[in-house]
């Protein structure tokens, strides 16, 4: 008999945090993943502003709590509260997963894993000597350019509305990659020469979602459109792409497998990756029809 997600003295803790973060599915997939395994663990979501963020880490060591996930805004910030930085995680200058080993708080980001391993296996098994666009210079683009850079691919534009976060992740990557900033004038010229162009931003997420953050207009017919949102499952970017031809890459498998990454290195166990995808699946499918 399955016993995940019983609630007692042995429970053990594990969240999520971000500003905003009640959008969340990390909290379904991940339960989800107890219950498939059995393992009595339960997981949360926290609404952790800036200001709060050090305080939050303090909580962690003083409840035992043995997992964190962390997403927008606080995967740069978290790194001077933690004791060890994974040498990966060190590289991309950003932590999406904590592990507390007693107290002892280590560092890793699975989103490079997660992203290369969704867009291999969906759309694309060879990335190599791809031109690449990024739009956004945060936490989750430095994942993905480190993931990249383990690929081959040719070149990696990044576009930022602020050029100067785009000078400095392109700076932090330039002896793995062959990595240029842009500014956002030089987008639309950026994406008519490119393979692979990437959505990173926020932009066209629920509950906005008539915003597009690039046209597909300015995609070649034979490029990749890829955005990391999964809520909606397809975005207005991601529509109109397929649309006009481009084959396309929703969020939802980086996101199912940055989590079985963060999974397993809190258990130790190999995560239900395919169980956890049906929960976030039919969730997101079932607000759909609600909305509808």
């Amino acid at each position: 008999m399955q016993q995940g997600n019983r609630v007692d003295s042995h429970t053990v803790l594990y969240g999520v945090i971000g500003d905003p973060i009640r959008h969340s599915k990390s909290p379904l997939m991940m339960n989800c993943a107890f219950r498939e395994t059995g393992i009595n663990g339960i997981y949360t979501a926290f609404h952790i502003t800036a200001s709060q963020l050090a305080a939050f880490i303090g909580g962690v060591r003083a409840m035992d709590i043995r997992g964190v996930n962390v997403t927008i805004p606080h995967k740069l910030d978290v790194m001077p509260y933690l004791d060890h930085i994974d040498e990966s995680a060190r590289l991309i200058g950003a932590v999406n997963t904590i592990v507390n080993n007693s107290g002892v708080l280590i560092g890793y980001n699975t989103d490079g894993l997660g992203y290369v391993r969704s867009l291999k296996e969906e759309v694309e098994p060879n990335l190599a000597g791809k031109r690449v666009v990024i739009l956004g210079a945060g936490g989750a683009a430095r994942g993905i350019i480190y993931g990249l850079a383990q690929e081959q691919v040719a070149t990696i534009a990044v576009a930022n509305r602020t050029f100067e976060r785009a000078a400095r992740l392109a700076e932090d990557f330039s002896l793995m990659a062959e990595v240029k900033a842009a500014g956002w004038e030089e987008l639309e010229t950026l994406c008519k020469s490119a393979d692979l162009v990437i959505n990173t931003t926020s932009v066209g997420m629920y509950p906005y979602v008539d915003e597009t953050p690039a046209s597909a207009s300015w995609l070649k017919e034979s490029a990749i459109a890829s955005d990391l949102i999964y809520n909606p499952l397809e975005t207005r970017f991601l529509r109109e792409a397929r649309l006009a031809g481009c084959r396309t890459h929703g969020g939802l498998g980086m996101f199912i497998y940055q989590g079985a990454y963060a999974f397993e290195y809190w258990t130790g166990q190999t995560a239900p990756a395919e169980a956890m995808r049906s929960c976030v699946l039919q969730a997101l499918e079932a607000a759909a029809a609600a909305k509808s």
